[in-house]
C-alpha cells in the first residue's frame, strides 16, 4: 500500500505561443502511492490539465523528473511513452472517446489489440471488465444505443482492461446529469476499494470529495495538498 507509483520532482512545463512563453507548471513536486485516491483541482489556467497530461505520459515536462513505477519517463521518445501509457495508465475522459462504429466490447478491448493480445483472450477480458461495471447486457450495443452513463461505464471498463497501475480520470462526470454522476462516482469508489490507484481531475467540489486526498493548483504551483478526513473516516 505504501509503494510510490508516481514521483514528480520540480516539474516545469512551458509552452511557446508565438513570441510568448506560457509557464503552465512552475516546479510541481508530488508523490502518489499505490492505492491512493487523489483529486487534482484548480481554476481554469491553474495547470491541472497540463499536470494531467504529464502524469498520463501524454506530454513531456520541460524540466524536472517524472518517475512512474520506478522508471524515469521525463525524456522518453513518443514511441516509448505510448508503450508506457498502454501498460501503466487507464484513461477515462469527459467525452468518453468511444469509437461510434464499434460495439461496447470492441471499444473495451482496443488497448489489448495494441498490446498484441490474441482475440479470444481479449474478448474474455473485455467481457469480464464490462461485467465489473454492470454492463453485461450491453456488450453488443454501439455507443449511440447507450445512455451517457452507460458510455462512461464502457470507458471505465476500457481503462481497467490492462490492469493498469493508475486510473486517470479527466472530468469524468462533466457530460453527465447529477444522478448519473453519482452512479459513476460510486463505480469509482468501488474500483478504488479493489485496490486501484485513482487520480481524478475535476473542478467540481462534490466530485473531489470522493477522493481521500485533494491537491489544489494555482498559477502552475501546488497551493494545497491535504487529506480528506471525512472520506478517510467514512
Amino acid at each position: 500500500m505504501n509503494s510510490e507509483v508516481i514521483i514528480l520532482r520540480d516539474i516545469v512545463k512551458n509552452y511557446e505561443i508565438g513570441t510568448q512563453v506560457v509557464r503552465a507548471l512552475q516546479g510541481v513536486s508530488l508523490t502518489i502511492r499505490k492505492g491512493e485516491y487523489v483529486a487534482i483541482m484548480g481554476p481554469s489556467g491553474s495547470g491541472k490539465s497540463t499536470l494531467m497530461n504529464v502524469i498520463g505520459a501524454l506530454d513531456s515536462p520541460s524540466g524536472g523528473d517524472y518517475i512512474l513505477n520506478g522508471t524515469n519517463v521525463s525524456h522518453m521518445t513518443d514511441e516509448n511513452l505510448a508503450h508506457i501509457r498502454n501498460k501503466e495508465i487507464g484513461f477515462v475522459f469527459q467525452t468518453f472517446n468511444l469509437l461510434p462504429r464499434y460495439n461496447a466490447l470492441d471499444n473495451v478491448v482496443l488497448p489489448l489489440i495494441y498490446a498484441g493480445i490474441p482475440k479470444t483472450e481479449r474478448n474474455t477480458k473485455g467481457e469480464q471488465a464490462l461485467i465489473k461495471v454492470g454492463l453485461e447486457n450491453r456488450m453488443t450495443h454501439k455507443p449511440n444505443e447507450l445512455s451517457g452513463g452507460q458510455r462512461q461505464r464502457v470507458a471505465v471498463a476500457r481503462a481497467l482492461i490492462n490492469d493498469p497501475s493508475i486510473i486517470l480520470a479527466d472530468e469524468p462526470t462533466g457530460n453527465l446529469d447529477s444522478k448519473t454522476s453519482i452512479d459513476i462516482m460510486r463505480l469509482f469508489d468501488n474500483i478504488h476499494s479493489l485496490g486501484n490507484t485513482i487520480i481524478l481531475v475535476t473542478h467540481e467540489e462534490d466530485i473531489a470529495l470522493h477522493a481521500h486526498r485533494i491537491i489544489r493548483l494555482r498559477d502552475g504551483l501546488v497551493e494545497s495538498d491535504y487529506v480528506n478526513e471525512n472520506k478517510v473516516m467514512a
